[in-house]
């Protein structure tokens, strides 16, 4: 079961960590987590848990490692010398785990990202990057959506990008409906895939054709 959804604007920029000053300490953070291990009913002085708020610490740490990068700094290196290729470029099934910002539990799935070169191209590995720099933070999939499209578009200035993601909430599968394999489906488009509708048709079906 798909859900298609068309994405709004991005969010406003974030402020870095190291500016924002009510920043919990290590030792605040572990406290917490010892606070929620109680909340469900266990101890977290037993030999099980004793060490976990730190592991979850130190967790935490990786799954939302996006809010200390940014995309514009993955997207800086641009290649101007490209033989004079100007035809579409893809790199699909980039493989994501998010949390949603509504429940913080994962959602999973893939995105994949189309540009038509204008001014040069990135390294292809650098869009993966760019996946991860937005989905390492607590999201929803459609502000995920613009804030990729929004980063490709403001740094390699091309004649048009496309994104789509597709992915399962585990807010979906694991509580409330208890709907275990719905498919969530975010696009979006700029430029003359914007305007021109052949255009993401092309792109949907080099995606989603091949595989």
């Amino acid at each position: 079961m798909d859900a298609v959804v068309k994405t709004l604007s991005p969010r406003p920029a974030l402020k870095p960590a190291a500016d924002v000053a009510t920043k919990p300490s290590r030792e605040e953070a572990e406290a917490a987590v010892r606070t929620l291990i109680r909340w469900a009913g266990d101890d977290p002085s037993r030999e099980g848990l004793r060490d976990t708020p730190k592991r979850v610490v130190k967790a935490y740490e990786e799954l939302y490692s996006g809010y200390g990068v940014d995309a514009q700094e993955v997207l800086s290196k641009v290649f101007e010398d490209v033989g004079g290729y100007d035809d579409m470029v893809v790199v699909r099934d980039i493989p994501f785990h998010s949390h949603c910002e509504h429940h913080m539990v994962p959602f999973v799935g893939r995105a994949s990202i189309g540009y038509y070169p204008s001014e040069g191209v990135v390294g292809l590995s650098k869009l993966a990057r760019v996946v991860d720099v937005f989905a390492r933070r607590l999201q929803t999939q459609e502000t995920m959506t613009a804030e990729i499209i929004g980063a490709v578009d403001e740094a390699l200035k091309p004649r048009g990008v496309a994104v789509i993601i597709e992915a399962e909430h585990m807010c979906m599968s694991m509580r409330g409906v208890l709907k275990q394999g719905a498919m969530t489906v975010t696009t979006q488009f700029t430029g003359v895939f914007r305007d021109d509708p052949a255009e993401q048709a092309r792109f949907l079906t080099m995606v989603r054709g091949l595989r």
